[in-house]
């Protein structure tokens, strides 16, 4: 796994089958670093976002 830093906040960067993955709870952590889930959770149940998974 390697590490890339952005606004001074470590992501994780997870390379399978020839393709890069971030880490998506180390960007919600920048966010609010107590409450990590529900953004991601939130996130999930976006209309853009499941229209773009669908793709």
């Amino acid at each position: 796994m390697a590490k890339i830093n952005v606004l001074s906040q470590e992501i994780t960067v997870q390379r399978r089958n020839e393709e890069d993955y971030i880490c998506l709870t180390d960007i919600a952590r920048y966010k609010d670093a107590e409450r990590t889930n529900g953004l991601i959770r939130n996130w999930i149940r976006d209309r853009n976002t499941i229209e773009f998974v669908g793709i």
